[in-house]
């Protein structure tokens, strides 16, 4: 019994569930020579934009998600999608210093990693950042590790000077193509010298990979190496993020048919989840690369080509729309936006979803929480906090975005304190306790 408790607890600490923090449930990824500290600011006016001109009311909106079975949800969704792009129209974003920024001189790269940190700086001093943020470095390969390695020490070490060694709430460093766990040592070893010689905290900088190869799903021995990856972070990673097209790409799929729907896609994300299930690394699924952007430009159009436009957009909407939801369907509840203009479809399906899902949710959470409480009063061993944290981060997730009110959320019995915690077996003790 004494082996088997060990071999338990290692089992536990290798597994130990869900991660009850927040999870934005999308990216934003923007040129580095673009961004700027009111970013998320001037995207949100953009989405919002976009939608009084192309959705100006319920049933429009109802008609290009393709949701209008239901008029009743579609206004629920379509109201909370306007408070969300006025209130936090970006969850996160990501600085890209990789495919949105290309392939420039040493010099404008440079000065373009300096600027840059000196705008998070800007926007955390103004309070304008989102809640997420964090960079994209060029990938650890032969050829350009020694130019992600040099943004990233530009990028830091001037964020950490602007900042007195202060980084924004929940920043990440994205490493993408990442093929070789040797590439996320390199990262990690870089991060402590960063941290060594900055102001910056022990352990301060953590990083996210990108699953974007085929040999990142199996390696040359035959074997998945995704954990291995996440155990050569020694704690750092905390997150991984798909890339649709390049792994599309690597499966020799022709440009026509890489799509988010495609079923290598559909492969590699279920054997993320099983490598890294309950391990409390967040997956991401990637983005739609249609944009919902109309063919004609300027004040003076016919009706004719207004019409277009709003065709093009309310189909791109449509495709979007649909690939989220089959990201959530597939317990995916992160994915990436390339353009402002795709935040309204974002915030349909990931609504809709929430919505659709509530009532049973809303049940199954609170009979579950009874049933367990029962169980620990009575000395019995719960086993299954796992499902019921799985449970409780529904509703947070819901909440969080803005999908859920806090008054849906109430509704399943559970206080603010008790949400507040987000740990389902903290809840479970806590009732243990007033008992």
């Amino acid at each position: 019994m004494a082996r088997l408790g060990t071999a338990n607890k290692l089992f536990q600490s290798i597994y130990p569930g869900d991660r009850p923090d927040r999870q934005p449930v999308h990216t934003v990824y923007g040129g580095a020579d673009l961004f700027g500290a009111d970013s998320a600011q001037r995207m949100g006016q953009v989405a919002l934009k976009t939608l009084q001109a192309y959705a100006p009311d319920a049933a429009t909106f109802a008609q290009a998600m393709g949701l209008q079975g239901d008029a009743d949800l579609a206004r629920r969704v379509y109201e909370k999608v306007i408070q969300k792009l006025k209130t936090e129209p970006v969850e996160d974003f990501r600085i890209d210093f990789e495919d949105g920024f290309g392939n420039r001189s040493w010099e404008e790269e440079d000065a373009t990693a300096a600027q840059a940190a000196r705008e998070v700086a800007k926007g955390m001093k103004a309070g304008t950042l989102p809640p997420f943020i964090g960079i994209r470095i060029k990938p650890f390969t032969e050829d350009l590790k020694e130019r992600g390695l040099r943004t990233l020490d530009i990028f830091v070490s001037t964020l950490a000077a602007e900042t007195g060694g202060q980084l924004p709430d929940n920043f990440v460093v994205m490493l993408p193509k990442v093929t070789i766990p040797e590439q996320v040592s390199a990262l990690v070893s870089f991060f402590e010298l960063l941290e060594e010689n900055t102001a910056l905290a022990d352990s301060s900088l953590k990083c996210e990979m990108m699953v974007e190869t085929t040999q990142s799903m199996i390696d040359a021995h035959g074997q998945n190496p995704l954990r291995k990856y996440v155990l050569a972070s020694k704690g750092r990673m905390i997150a991984t993020a798909f890339g649709t097209y390049d792994y599309t790409a690597s499966n020799n799929i022709t440009a026509q048919y890489q799509d988010m729907g495609h079923g290598v896609c559909d492969f590699a994300h279920y054997v993320m989840k099983v490598a890294l299930g309950s391990t409390g690394i967040w997956l991401s699924d990637g983005a739609t690369n249609v944009m919902p952007i109309g063919p004609h430009r300027g004040d003076n159009l016919t009706a004719a080509q207004q019409q277009e436009n709003r065709d093009v957009v309310h189909r791109s909407w449509k495709k979007a729309y649909d690939h989220t939801r089959h990201s959530l369907w597939k317990g995916l509840y992160q994915g990436w936006d390339l353009h402002p203009a795709q935040f309204p479809s974002r915030y349909a399906a990931v609504y809709t979803f929430f919505l659709e899902s509530y009532e049973d949710a809303r049940h199954r959470l609170s009979s579950f929480v009874d049933r367990a409480a029962r169980a620990t009063l009575t000395g019995d061993v719960f086993d299954d906090a796992a499902t019921g944290q799985g449970l409780l981060n529904f509703f947070l997730t819901g909440l969080n975005c803005g999908a859920l009110s806090q008054e849906e959320v109430l509704a399943t019995g559970l206080t603010v304190e008790e949400i507040q915690t987000r740990s389902f077996l903290k809840i479970l003790e806590g009732r243990r306790n007033k008992k």
